[in-house]
């Protein structure tokens, strides 16, 4: 199909031809923005997605799926489709509603942590101005 899946939280954001900037596609995804952007630069040039200024933003631009990645996209989904049943072979459909509402259990934890994470570290920054004040701090 020529997508990885790393595309994926991209193509799920762009689909039935929504425009995101950038920024709303990192956060979207989960991830930092040089990230976004290296992989948006790999799929721009892979013909997957498409890049516009943004009418509200001169700096900004708005970023939209090709008309070819979005016809590969149904395709795409029976491809994940069948990876999913291959994956869950022999297990039931309330087994396989146990695992899902429990994967989605732990991303959430997953999720909260890192929030914590940040905010943690958000609390502990100190300005730079604090910061050499203390680095000449006799030791005791």
């Amino acid at each position: 199909m020529g997508f990885a899946t790393a595309h994926l939280p991209v193509l799920a954001a762009l689909k039935d031809g929504a425009r995101m900037s950038q920024t709303e596609l990192a956060r979207w995804a989960k991830v930092e923005q040089p990230t976004m952007a290296q992989m948006l630069t790999r799929m721009e040039r892979d013909g997957i997605i498409r890049r516009e200024p943004d009418p509200d933003d001169r700096r900004g631009s708005l970023v939209s799926l090709t008309r070819q990645a979005a016809s590969r996209l149904p395709a795409g989904r029976a491809v994940l489709k069948q990876g999913n049943a291959d994956m869950t072979r022999g297990l039931s459909k309330q087994e396989v509603d146990t695992l899902t509402s429990l994967l989605r259990r732990v991303l959430g934890n997953v999720e909260a942590m890192e929030t914590e994470a940040q905010a943690q570290a958000r609390a502990q920054d100190v300005s730079p101005v604090q910061r050499t004040s203390k680095s000449r701090r006799p030791r005791v």
